[in-house]
């Protein structure tokens, strides 16, 4: 039996008065093309979560916040950060951080940032950033 992982983290992007509904609609689009959990791919929509900040013109950092549980996700793990580098080049941001945390090997993040103010959609300019925690435990 394979132990379960968990994948969380967000999407941050900075929102200015006169784009906030282009930059949210296109994040948002690109969200809706992913394919849905009753399919069982790696990414689904039903996975992520976009605050509607469409109004608010007070807010300057638009969120998009994801998660999902898998059994044994780190055997397919290159697969999934392709799949979600596949759906970062079609989105604005500025950062993205991914957590994943399995019983066998700890807790891993992952950031990306870009050498722009922003990544726009198309680009390929990521660069992508992994830190290890492992809980060693004083038993």
């Amino acid at each position: 039996m394979q132990a379960e992982s968990v994948v969380y983290g967000c999407i941050k992007d900075s929102v200015y008065e006169h784009e906030v509904s282009h930059r949210a609609k296109a994040n948002r689009d690109a969200l809706l093309e992913l394919p849905s959990a009753d399919s069982w791919p790696l990414l689904s929509r039903e996975m992520f979560a976009a605050t509607d900040h469409a109004t608010d013109i007070d807010i300057h950092t638009e969120v998009v916040h994801f998660g999902a549980s898998y059994r044994g996700i780190e055997y397919e793990w290159q697969v999934w950060i392709e799949q979600f580098e596949a759906l970062l080049r079609k989105m604005y941001w500025v950062t993205v951080t991914v957590h994943l945390e399995t019983e066998m090997s700890g807790t891993h993040s992952f950031v990306w940032e870009t050498n722009h103010a922003y990544h726009e959609p198309g680009r390929s300019d990521m660069k992508l950033r992994c830190e290890w925690l492992h809980d060693a435990g004083l038993d």
